[in-house]
C-alpha cells in the first residue's frame, strides 16, 4: 500500500465482529464505517457539491463504465480529473463497471481477454478489458479504484459461479499489472463466488495473498434474497484482512448495513436514497415512507424532528407532500438530501455506538434477520 493510504481500527466491539476506524487517502480521511453516496455520472444526483457536503458524506462514488461513455474519461482528465471535474475535493472511488457491463446480458459477450457490448447510448461496439477499465481509472483519478471483475448472476450453478470466480482473480492480476499510478490510486480486488461460501473463501485466501490497499464483496445484492446475503457477508469479511478496509459493493439499507458491520464491513455505497428521492419517498427512523400518501397532506411537523438536515430543519411534511404531488424538481432534491443525510447518520450513529461499546445491545434490533 502507498504512504498516502492506511487504515486503522479504533475500536472493536467484543460481541460482534464490527470495528470503527480511520481509511486515510490523499483527498482527506473516511471514519469508517460510513455509507457512501452513488455519483454514477459525477454528481450525486439532484444535489450540489455543497448540499453533499452537508450530508455528513466524507467519500463518494463515480462509475467507469458511465463516465467512459459520457463525457469520455479524456474530457474528465482535461479538467484535471474527476476532483476538479465534479467540484469535490474529498475521497472517490470509481467502480470498474464489471457491473453494469455483465448486467447487459442480451448486449455483451465473455471471453477471457474481456467483454464486448453495444453502447447502449449509440450502439458502437466497445471492448473492455481489465487493462482498458484500469486505464480509464487512472485517467479518471479516484482515490480508490476497482477491479474489474466478473459479477455471476443469481441464480447460477456452482460450475458457472467457480468460472467466473477464478477469471475475476485472473483479471484482478491483470489490472494489478496495468495499474500505473500506484502512489495516487489504491486498487481494491473484488472477492466473488455467488452464494456459495466455499467458493467465497477459496477467492477471498487467495486474494489476501496479492497483499492490496483494500478488498470488496461484490456479487451480492443481484437478486438472491436477504437471508442469502446475510449468511454470504459474515462468512466471507472474517477472511479478509484486518489491518485494511473492507467495502461491500451495492448494499445500503439499514438492516443490511447493520447486518454486515456486525460482520466486519467498514463501507458500502448504493443508489436507493437518491433514487427513492426522485419517486417521492424517505427514510425516516427506519421506515421508508411515501409522501404523496394523502396522510401527509396537512402534516406540519418536520420529516423527522430529530434530523439536523437542511431539509427536515425548514420544511413541514405537508409542503413536501405538495411538491411531490406537483412533481416539482425542489422534491427530489429536498427528499435526497435527507434520505443520503439519514443513511449516513446511521452508520454514524453505528460507529459511535461501537467507539463507546454499545453496538451489540443498542443495534440488536437491526441485526435480526425477522425484525
Amino acid at each position: 500500500m502507498s504512504d498516502r493510504f492506511s487504515y486503522h481500527c479504533q475500536a472493536q466491539c467484543p460481541e460482534t465482529g464490527a470495528r470503527a476506524g480511520v481509511f486515510v487517502t490523499p483527498h482527506g480521511i473516511v471514519e469508517t464505517p460510513r455509507f457512501m453516496p452513488v455519483g454514477t455520472l459525477a454528481n450525486v444526483k439532484t444535489l450540489t457539491p455543497d448540499q453533499l457536503q452537508s450530508t455528513g458524506a466524507q467519500m463518494v462514488l463515480a462509475n467507469t463504465y458511465h463516465l467512459h461513455l459520457q463525457p469520455g474519461e479524456q474530457i474528465v482528465s482535461g479538467a484535471g480529473g474527476l476532483h476538479q471535474f465534479m467540484a469535490w475535493d474529498s475521497p472517490i472511488l470509481t467502480d470498474s463497471g464489471g457491473f453494469q457491463v455483465f448486467s447487459l446480458s442480451e448486449m455483451r459477450s465473455i471471453t477471457e481477454d474481456g467483454v464486448t457490448f453495444r453502447s447502449p447510448r449509440d450502439g458502437s461496439i466497445i471492448h473492455l478489458t481489465p487493462e482498458r477499465s484500469i486505464a480509464i481509472q487512472n485517467a479518471l483519478g479516484a482515490d480508490v479504484i476497482m477491479a474489474f471483475d466478473e459479477c455471476p448472476p443469481y441464480p447460477a450453478t456452482p460450475e458457472a459461479v467457480e468460472l467466473a470466480t477464478a477469471r475475476t482473480e485472473r483479471w484482478l492480476k491483470r489490472c494489478i499489472d496495468a495499474h500505473k499510478n500506484t502512489e495516487e490510486q489504491a486498487l481494491f480486488g473484488i472477492v466473488q463466488g455467488g452464494v456459495y461460501p466455499e467458493l467465497r473463501a477459496k477467492a477471498a485466501q487467495s486474494l489476501q495473498a496479492l497483499d492490496l490497499p483494500g478488498y470488496a464483496i461484490g456479487g451480492v445484492s443481484v437478486g438472491e434474497p436477504p437471508e442469502l446475503i446475510e449468511k454470504i457477508v459474515k462468512a466471507t469479511t472474517p477472511l479478509l484482512p484486518e489491518n485494511k478496509p473492507r467495502y461491500l459493493m451495492g448494499v445500503g439499507t439499514y438492516r443490511e448495513m447493520a447486518q454486515a458491520i456486525a460482520a466486519g464491513i467498514d463501507l458500502f455505497d448504493c443508489v436507493i436514497p437518491t433514487r427513492l428521492g426522485r419517486h417521492g419517498a424517505a427514510f425516516v427512523k427506519g421506515e421508508r415512507w411515501n409522501l404523496k400518501n394523502a396522510k401527509f397532506r396537512e402534516d406540519y411537523r418536520p420529516l423527522d424532528e430529530t434530523c439536523s438536515c437542511y431539509t427536515c430543519q425548514n420544511f413541514t411534511r405537508a409542503y413536501l407532500c405538495h411538491l411531490v404531488r406537483s412533481q416539482e424538481l425542489l422534491a427530489y432534491t429536498l427528499l435526497s438530501l435527507h434520505n443520503v443525510t439519514e443513511l449516513i447518520r446511521f452508520t454514524q450513529h453505528i460507529r459511535q455506538a461501537i467507539l463507546e461499546g454499545r453496538f451489540a445491545t443498542e443495534f440488536a434490533p437491526w441485526l435480526s434477520s425477522s425484525a
